[in-house]
């Protein structure tokens, strides 16, 4: 049974996660000029923008006119100083996990609005890129616009609120979902989960399964990330 403290403690947290969402790293475009695509990263549970900011020199010269933004998330873990989260992760059913990206998407919603709106862009122009939890905020953000997003990458992460999918009024971008074999923080049977899931719903799934790697991205799975991304944003 729920409690009033744990309602409480739930408002709280939203509070806290619906808040402005700051830059965290970002790399401006190798053409020196506008950018004319953005590819937006989403870090991992206790991590930050500063972390997945690494891909982007990796796939700079196919996309030369991309503008890279890797935020951090809205909540700074307590125990961890330079650590971030888009939501607790304190229980790993998949209804609370489900609940937590729903809780932590409208801070995502708001800085892809104002980043579009900035530069002058639409959906066509954005890739969105996650690892692990930011796989999961990808995934829930990217197929819930109300305008199709380029495509969207997932590293090492899964497919939350996956039954609701099939009642809402989703798009169809092209999915990436890249993920170790050896993964112990999130099993790769989440890849196999979602790309069923996905393309039950109708969307164009590929994948790799990078073997004996853990919860990391090894260079197979890089280059196919700045592939994927340069296609779906120069087609």
């Amino acid at each position: 049974m729920t409690t009033m403290r744990d309602n409480l403690h739930r408002c709280s947290n939203e509070a806290i996660l619906l808040s402005k969402i700051v830059n965290g790293s970002s790399l401006q475009p190798l053409s020196g000029g506008s950018p004319k695509q953005i590819v937006l990263l989403l870090h991992g549970f206790g991590s930050s923008g500063a972390d997945l900011i690494a891909l982007a020199p990796h796939w700079q010269r196919a996309l030369p006119d991309a503008l890279f933004l890797a935020p951090n998330a809205p909540q700074r873990l307590s125990y961890l100083s330079s650590g971030y989260q888009w939501w607790p992760l304190s229980a790993f059913t998949p209804q609370a996990l489900a609940t937590g990206a729903a809780s932590a998407a409208p801070a995502i919603e708001a800085f892809i609005e104002r980043k579009l709106h900035q530069y002058e862009l639409t959906e066509a122009n954005l890739a969105i890129v996650g690892f692990s939890q930011g796989t999961m905020m990808a995934l829930h953000v990217g197929l819930r616009r109300p305008r199709q997003v380029a495509a969207i990458i997932g590293y090492s992460g899964m497919l939350t609120g996956g039954h609701e999918l099939a009642h809402l009024p989703i798009t169809k971008p092209p999915v990436l979902l890249v993920h170790g074999s050896a993964d112990p923080i999130v099993p790769v049977t989440a890849l196999h989960a979602a790309k069923t899931e996905l393309e039950h719903l109708g969307i164009n799934v590929t994948t790799h399964i990078s073997s004996g790697v853990g919860h990391s991205v090894d260079p197979v799975g890089l280059r196919m990330g700045g592939e994927f991304v340069a296609n779906a944003l120069t087609e």
